[in-house]
């Protein structure tokens, strides 16, 4: 016997066992990465005791979620994301500086090479649903503007749909528009406002959190990516603190710090400045970047 192969398996020394057959993995990490998760795993299955039949049920269960899986649709995310995980995954390679903007998650529907458009062009191509007007700067640590940042944004529509969901009913791009900054660091553009919606809850994750008691709903929010040369790329949202879901996200990617304000405006003077027809939403928020190799908090 190799004196990696510790001997005969047993439940007391299953995870040594296990571990030490794994001495000539290809790489340190690979060979960390599989202590770690094996000894969790097992340290799991002895303290609940599964039953056979359980167990079979847990692999039956990554089958489906498996066979869930194709070009278009991601089940094993969708279940790091109700597991949290996903969220985790973001907050530890995301940590920022103080007083730079938070992270989370960018979920499934970006579209790359949405058009750039002029600052304050309505992203909104159908003008279906109830105008909104969003702006605020693009800063850095020290409160300064960012010239030349670049803002993708992108957005459900006020049923709860993304352009890609709805091909032949929505525009393509809709909802969706690129801007950049001037020396102000300051950005506007018009939309309308989102709308809730449930992640795909017609598998087996779907059908895990109706079993936990728990629903599928997003609050409604609004998407950003925010790029400045020198500083690091922010992917975020910002979202609406009265949204029925803003406390129970399925997927945990609000952040206190990405409240936004949504305002309910009646003037029908700055309506008609912003050619909306009626009283629309109004959102200011700030973003604050942190420099590439700035010391992170």
């Amino acid at each position: 016997m190799n004196a990696h192969e510790k001997g005969y398996f047993t439940e007391e020394n299953s995870v040594e066992v296990v571990t030490g057959r794994n001495a000539n993995a290809s790489s340190e990490r690979l060979k960390q990465v599989m202590e770690v998760i094996t000894r969790k795993l097992h340290e799991a299955v002895k303290e609940l005791e599964p039953t056979q039949d359980e167990w079979m049920e847990a692999i039956q269960f990554l089958t489906r979620t498996g066979h869930m899986c194709n070009e278009w649709r991601q089940e094993f995310i969708l279940l790091s994301d109700v597991l949290g995980v996903s969220m985790l995954v973001d907050a530890i390679n995301h940590r920022k500086p103080s007083g730079a903007s938070e992270s989370t998650v960018l979920g499934p529907f970006h579209v790359a090479d949405a058009p750039e458009l002029p600052m304050g062009a309505n992203i909104c191509l159908d003008r279906k649903g109830e105008d909104m007007v969003i702006g605020g700067r693009i800063l850095d640590t020290e409160g300064r503007p960012i010239a030349d940042a670049v803002i993708d944004v992108w957005q459900a529509n006020d049923e709860g749909f993304y352009d890609v969901q709805q091909k032949g009913i929505q525009p393509d791009f809709n909802l969706r528009g690129v801007f950049r900054t001037g020396e102000d660091g300051r950005y506007w553009f018009r939309a309308v406002k989102p709308k809730f919606y449930p992640i795909p809850d017609d598998g087996p994750v779907g059908q895990l959190l109706g079993s936990l008691g728990r629903h599928p709903y997003r609050p409604a929010h609004l998407h950003y990516i925010i790029r400045a040369d020198g500083y690091e790329t922010l992917t975020t949202h910002i979202f609406d603190p009265h949204d029925p879901y803003i406390h129970s996200d399925t997927v945990f990617g609000v952040k206190e710090s990405l409240l936004a304000e949504f305002e309910l405006t009646n003037d029908a003077v700055r309506a008609r400045q912003y050619g909306f027809e009626d009283r629309f939403w109004e959102v200011r928020h700030d973003f604050v970047l942190a420099r590439v190799g700035q010391l992170r908090s």
